[in-house]
């Protein structure tokens, strides 16, 4: 314990459990007939989801709150899903979200920035990106100048609330791969130029 009787956070490389990504023969039947929905649409089961069939529940659950309909667009989400995952520093998701953010119409400048909380090309999606790294940093608690700058660029209170349940579905994935590290199975994110990461400081 420290001083004020909370448990220390130790940093660098300690041993931890390895947790495996199940096959498609380890999990559940249920789990399986999602497994197969994964495979039809994405043409993988991304590891992240897999593990996520562990639970019995997870997976559907997971699938469910992500696919739910939302007021925002798809590069609203997207922006979402880079600033979070920056701040939480997840390789795992890095690596997928820098994927589909190609998909959905960011160039390779465009997904760095928005990973570094703006967004200079677009100035709806510069005060998204501004309030969500603001609330992921400060663990929900936003400035409320930022708050009013969200509003005042056109987003409405409906999209406040569907971008702090994206946060919410982001952050899932963010915890999970860093508690179990499984491996990333998109291509890598690159680093933020001059940004010291626990991946590049680890190499």
């Amino acid at each position: 314990m420290d001083g004020d009787g909370r448990r220390p956070i130790f940093e660098g490389n300690l041993p931890m459990t390895s947790i495996t990504v199940p096959t498609r023969d380890q999990v559940s039947p249920a789990n399986q007939a999602l497994f197969d929905q994964l495979q039809a649409k994405l043409g993988m089961v991304p590891n992240l989801y897999a593990t996520l069939a562990h639970s019995e529940h997870a997976l559907a659950s997971y699938l469910a709150f992500q696919n739910a309909r939302s007021s925002l667009t798809a590069k609203a989400r997207e922006t979402v899903n880079l600033v979070v995952s920056q701040v939480n520093d997840c390789a795992y998701c890095l690596a997928a979200h820098t994927a589909i953010g190609g998909m959905v119409g960011f160039s390779p400048a465009q997904i760095l920035e928005l990973r570094s909380g703006q967004a200079s090309f677009d100035g709806k999606l510069d005060a998204l990106a501004r309030l969500v790294r603001d609330i992921a940093e400060r663990r929900g608690h936003a400035d409320p100048s930022l708050v009013d700058a969200f509003l005042a660029a056109g987003w409405t209170v409906e999209n406040l609330v569907d971008a702090i349940v994206v946060v919410g579905d982001k952050t899932v994935t963010n915890y999970l791969h860093a508690t179990t590290d499984v491996p990333v199975d998109f291509p890598a994110a690159p680093d933020l130029p001059g940004r010291v990461t626990s991946r590049s400081a680890a190499a």
